[in-house]
């Protein structure tokens, strides 16, 4: 029996219909699916609009943040009035007022190797708008264990990517997944997120509309997705490329000899979760709290306080440190006291305790202390009138 529409639906999706090469059944296909998106942030916001307004039958959203004033830079789903409240359930809202036709299902959780499976099992396929490296390991690996293509997203700064995973085409050729693309993470504290290093506010908009596509794309069977191949975006120069992804023999997955039938603790696997501790233990770098360094300034204790992010950072919100940035900490050696307790900090306290490897190893410094949670800590434990970014 084929789905149906009403004649106000008909009149809605009329633009679609008049495409020769979309038409009807391109649009029944649409009603008839369900789509998990993994994340209603930057990319989510564009995502979940364009598809519910396309028509998607069904759609999941899995988000376990509130939204935060920092948000509505870029994640134009949310407004003001939405600052505080569950990002699940304001993304419902709107994408409902947008097309009373859909059904809108929520997961107001984190997305885990405990959940994951279960919650992506009832989807035809999953979009992955997240921007930490453990839950688009997890979501690609429960997209293979399931038989699911897996469309794919990121954003940092000004550039950006889009990619199709785990798709099996007419032929019935599959396609490489992420980790085809990405066999290992990258150590912990290398690649900032897009919270620590921003992102260029209409950004995900571009992004996240060409991650529908493909969506659209991959549902209807119309033109040919991106499947074997990365759009890499450059906004700076308005510039693109088109990489060929092609399978790994050694993919753990489903590679010459698939090792992994199942899902992993992805934290560990990628160094997640405790980047500030591994610093601190690996490294062998002595810390302070927030709350220790407040009150060597209520005693007016002779201590230096060195901060190692960068100007325009700094430019943002400071708590009265000598501005000293991590990359240029090796020409600034003199600045630096041997002779009294210097605390370094930095945003969180990955690059700060990096400066103070450095200066121990490299030139002996034996009286540095690395701030534990940086600025956001002192921001969030000491001092709540400082703005956080």
């Amino acid at each position: 029996m084929h789905t149906t529409f009403s004649k106000a639906e008909i009149e809605r999706y009329s633009r679609h219909l008049l495409i020769p090469e979309f038409g009807m059944e391109a649009q029944r296909k649409l009603k008839e699916a369900k789509v998990l998106v993994v994340g209603s942030g930057g990319l989510g916001s564009p995502l979940l609009q364009y598809l519910a307004a396309a028509g998607v039958g069904s759609l999941g959203i899995v988000d376990y943040d509130v939204v935060d004033a920092s948000n509505l830079q870029r994640q134009v789903i949310f407004g003001a009035e939405s600052v505080g409240k569950a990002k699940v359930d304001e993304a419902k809202k709107r994408i409902q007022s947008l097309n009373p036709y859909i059904e809108v299902k929520t997961y107001n959780s984190l997305l885990t190797s405990e959940n994951a499976l279960e919650i992506i099992r009832d989807y035809d396929l999953v979009a992955d708008g997240t921007d930490n490296f453990a839950t688009r390991y997890l979501v690609n690996d429960a997209c293979v264990l399931l038989d699911k293509p897996n469309i794919y997203a990121s954003i940092f700064r000004f550039d950006g990517q889009v990619s199709v995973f785990n798709y099996v085409d007419s032929d019935g050729q599959r396609g490489p997944n992420y980790r085809d693309l990405f066999p290992t993470p990258p150590p912990p504290g290398l690649v900032p997120s897009c919270a620590e290093g921003g992102v260029l506010g209409v950004l995900p908009g571009i992004i996240g509309s060409l991650q529908a596509l493909e969506v659209i794309k991959v549902i209807t069977g119309i033109g040919e997705p991106l499947s074997g191949r990365l759009f890499v975006f450059d906004a700076l120069s308005f510039s693109s490329r088109i990489l060929k992804v092609r399978p790994d023999p050694a993919n753990p997955l489903n590679g010459e000899n698939p090792s992994q039938t199942q899902l992993i603790d992805y934290e560990d696997f990628c160094g997640a979760g405790h980047v500030e501790e591994e610093f601190n233990t690996q490294l062998h770098v002595a810390a302070i709290s927030v709350k220790d360094l407040q009150k060597l300034k209520v005693e007016n204790a002779d201590f230096q306080l060195i901060d190692v992010r960068e100007p325009h950072e700094y430019d943002i919100v400071n708590i009265g440190g000598e501005l000293i940035p991590l990359g240029e900490i090796e020409q600034h050696i003199g600045k630096i006291s041997q002779n009294k307790q210097v605390i370094i900090h930095c945003r969180t306290g990955v690059r700060s305790a990096k400066a103070i490897q450095k200066l121990e190893s490299q030139f002996g410094f034996s009286n540095l202390y690395n701030l534990t949670g940086g600025i956001l800590a002192y921001a969030q434990e000491v001092d709540k009138a400082l703005p956080v970014y």
